[in-house]
């Protein structure tokens, strides 16, 4: 069975995440959203928060049991062979995220051959949603239910808008 490894802060997770994981699953067997810790990059949620809720997003795709979420620090490709996964899915919405997804692929081919990078569209729909732009909306207090899950929606309106720290 062929694991592919979906990696992203997911911070938070989109409909657009969630589009290009719809995507994957019709291409491998089995997919691990794989959050990543950073812990220099400062986010609007908690590792175990955004675990929480990918999971909780998840839930409501088609082909949920064959995704598992988990949380990894370090190189991927590290995780990647620990894992056994035979490729990195990655989303790519417009072509500036090429230029970046392009590098970070060849970096991690020359760390693991053998690991492929398959680069996925979402559809027309989502190609505008980042979690960037989320959390800009959410920033400033606008309603941001069009462009994720009910679940993070709804997390993310417990959370203050208006001030508080920069969004990007």
């Amino acid at each position: 069975m062929k694991l592919a490894l979906y990696p992203g802060t997911f911070d938070p997770i989109t409909l657009g995440h969630l589009d290009v994981l719809e995507r994957a699953l019709r291409v491998f067997d089995r997919i691990e959203m794989t959050v990543a810790v950073n812990a220099s990059k400062q986010t609007l949620f908690s590792t175990e928060d955004r675990v929480g809720l990918v999971q909780a997003s998840v839930e409501g795709v088609e082909g949920a049991d064959r995704v598992t979420v988990t949380a990894f620090e370090g190189l991927l490709v590290d995780h990647a062979r620990a894992t056994g996964a035979v490729a990195l899915v990655r989303g790519l919405r417009q072509v500036s995220d090429f230029d970046y997804e392009f590098r970070m692929a060849l970096a991690n081919r020359r760390l693991f051959p053998e690991l492929q990078s398959v680069f996925l569209m979402p559809g027309e729909a989502h190609t505008f949603v980042a979690a960037s732009i989320v959390r800009e909306i959410h920033h400033w207090g606008g309603d941001v239910s069009s462009f994720v899950p009910p679940v993070v929606a709804e997390a993310l309106a417990a959370r203050p808008g208006r001030g508080g720290a920069d969004p990007t």
